[in-house]
């Protein structure tokens, strides 16, 4: 019942950022490392993900070798337009960055995504299936290259808002064990208090 209101919740909020991603990604940029995503209608050849190198460049289709890193959006996502309408009758194009992301911990499916970075934590979080019965989402970890760099990440920002880069690690830190077993606890002083109530009697009856 958690893990499906959990990835209601994310659709919820998945949808909003889905109709504000063009103006939120204006000001991404991206890195070496990062995706390009071109999907272009009825072009199967010309479309795909596309990796940034080293050098911050990437080879598309029909286009060859462009330099993308550190660039707004916006204005590459322009750049590439007006390049792709030379070539092309009347496209129907759209150009997205993404962050390749290691989800992992107390998830449902740990691995590796490709996350727009204007998706909010959360969002990021239903593509790996939500949290797992262990997962305590209060207890979420940023951690790059071994070294934990930030915890406690707000659910509501987005990827972009924390930082978040490819090749990071989102993890999911399981719940305390206290937590975790807080039915068994509670179940066992139930029962400790019940003896301890009954033995109490007997001695006073006596």
């Amino acid at each position: 019942m958690l893990r499906r209101l959990f990835l209601l919740a994310a659709l919820l909020l998945l949808a909003p950022a889905a109709g504000r991603a063009q103006s939120a990604g204006d000001q991404v940029v991206l890195h070496p490392g990062d995706l390009l995503r071109v999907s272009i209608w009825r072009e199967a050849d010309l479309s795909g993900d596309f990796q940034v190198d080293e050098s911050g460049s990437v080879t598309l289709p029909m286009l060859g070798v462009r330099r993308v890193a550190n660039m707004p959006m916006s204005q590459l996502r322009e750049g590439l337009m007006r390049e792709y309408l030379q070539q092309l009758r009347n496209p129907s194009i759209t150009i997205v960055p993404l962050r390749r992301v290691n989800i992992l911990g107390e998830v449902s499916r740990p691995g590796l995504y490709p996350v727009d970075p204007t998706v909010t934590l959360l969002g990021a979080l239903a593509l790996a299936g939500g949290a797992n019965d262990e997962g305590d989402l209060e207890r979420i970890t940023l951690t790059r290259a071994g070294t934990s760099v930030r915890q406690r990440l707000s659910m509501s920002e987005s990827l972009d808002q924390l930082d978040v880069r490819s090749g990071d690690q989102i993890v999911v830190q399981r719940r305390s064990w206290g937590s975790r077993n807080s039915a068994t606890v509670v179940a066992s002083l139930v029962s400790l208090i019940s003896a301890l109530t009954t033995t109490i009697i007997l001695v006073v009856t006596r």
